[in-house]
């Protein structure tokens, strides 16, 4: 048994025609730092997509890499959702496919550090009859408006993650 690992930068996002979240690169101290800016008042969003390579069964595992543009308090909620499409299988128009029900996970920013690195991780158990070899979707939503995004400020994301197991 082994576990598939997908791994996104923002340079992999894919945007829709309103409410998304920013590309943002900041020039640092000694190295380039891009990410994804969601912002704390409006829900926002991207996309990933990617192949269910060696799907076996389970939940699928999102992992978010994040850090606070400015605060160092409060919370922060991310919703994460999938649409699979077999193909030559499956019969649905892959320009109108819809999301499997939206999963929200939040974090607690740890203090102190207003741009230290958090991660995160988001068990979506509502798979859409993903199968091995499927064309993916994932949808990375921050959640303003769930009780327990407290959070003010953007959340940068550096990096996303999708894990699932061969077996």
């Amino acid at each position: 048994m082994a576990t598939v690992k997908h791994r996104f930068g923002p340079e992999d996002a894919l945007y829709p025609a309103s409410s998304y979240a920013q590309f943002k690169s900041v020039a640092g101290t000694n190295f380039p730092v891009n990410s994804i800016a969601y912002d704390a008042t409006t829900e926002e969003y991207v996309y990933f997509r990617f192949p269910s390579i060696n799907y076996g069964s389970g939940n699928v595992t999102v992992r978010v890499r994040w850090y606070a543009d400015s605060a160092s308090t409060g919370g922060v909620a991310f919703g994460a959702s999938l649409a699979a499409i077999t193909p030559e299988t499956d019969t649905q128009d892959i320009e109108t496919k819809a999301f499997a029900t939206e999963v929200v996970g939040t974090d607690t920013h740890l203090g102190t550090v207003g741009q230290r690195l958090h991660e995160m991780t988001i068990t979506v158990t509502n798979l859409d009859s993903i199968a091995a070899e499927d064309w993916c979707m994932l949808k990375l939503a921050r959640k303003v408006a769930d009780g327990g995004d407290t959070m003010t400020g953007d959340a940068l994301v550096v990096e996303v993650g999708v894990d699932y197991s061969d077996t």
